[in-house]
């Protein structure tokens, strides 16, 4: 007997090597089956981070695509509507111009009526002045020519022998020469004139200022009867102060004057159209 066989030995029992065996492969199982699983759940994430990543861009592509068709939609309506208003614009002008130009063709036609009705309205003015001068000539002479007769032959008879001297003949050979002159309502020579334009004329020839209507000249001088006539004076037709026509005795009981447009300046005896009164400025 060995001297330690009664010490107790501290060393554990040898197992049975087929339970360590079992025990090992068990454990080799676990453990391989943990490890499995374990690269099992890092393959899976994997998996499902490359799926993920895999579907995003087609996300984001779609995402990208929408964005762009809305841009190119907004850029198309901004540019429909810059194109709008530049139309619009370019109409209000249009009708703008046309407006102007309709504006001044009005105006220029109003221009141009207005200028026919005030021509019309002189002319018509100047006829009728024409006419009521005749028609007054003509009722002067109507009324007066019964009254007058015999101081008209009385006074041609006396005053045809009378001879024009000094200023008197100067005055009586300016009108003679102008005889033949058209006559102009308000022209004052040098070859056309009315009444009493060419009777102021006359004067001014020998350095006398008459007024220059005939309604101032027949008051201008020394009232005298028909019958008492002299070469250079003043003949009138109406009333003194508001005479109508006159002229110039030029003696041999004829006068000159300028009459109207139709005769101008003529030389007539005094029954052709009996004057009214007479002023001596002389």
């Amino acid at each position: 007997m060995s001297h330690t066989a009664h010490i107790p030995s501290h060393r554990k029992p040898r197992r049975n090597a087929a339970k360590a065996a079992v025990r090992a492969g068990v454990t080799g199982g676990v453990l391989s089956a943990i490890a499995v699983a374990g690269a099992a759940i890092p393959a899976n994430a994997a998996e499902t981070a490359n799926e993920t990543t895999a579907t995003m861009p087609v996300i984001t592509t779609g995402l990208a695509a929408t964005g762009s068709t809305a841009s190119a939609l907004t850029a198309d309506a901004t540019q429909q509507a810059a194109e709008e208003l530049q139309q619009q614009a370019q109409q209000d002008a249009a009708a703008q111009s046309a407006a102007k130009d309709a504006k001044k063709a009005k105006d220029v036609a109003d221009a141009k009526a207005k200028a026919a009705a005030k021509k019309k309205a002189e002319a018509e003015a100047k006829a009728k002045a024409e006419a009521e001068e005749r028609a007054s000539r003509s009722t002067a002479r109507t009324t007066l020519s019964a009254s007058s007769s015999s101081s008209s032959s009385s006074s041609a008879s006396s005053s045809s022998s009378s001879t024009a001297t000094g200023s008197a003949a100067t005055i009586v050979s300016f009108v003679k020469s102008h005889i033949g002159d058209a006559y102009v309502m308000g022209a004052t020579g040098s070859s056309s004139w009315d009444c009493s334009g060419l009777v102021q004329a006359a004067y001014a020839s020998i350095g006398v200022d008459l007024p220059r209507v005939s309604q101032d000249q027949s008051t201008s001088g020394t009232q005298v009867s028909l019958s008492n006539l002299q070469p250079g004076d003043i003949l009138y037709w109406g009333s003194a102060g508001s005479a109508y026509h006159v002229a110039i005795y030029v003696g041999g009981g004829n006068f000159v004057g300028a009459q109207n447009s139709s005769t101008g300046v003529v030389e007539r005896p005094l029954d052709y159209d009996q004057p009214t009164g007479a002023v001596r400025v002389l």
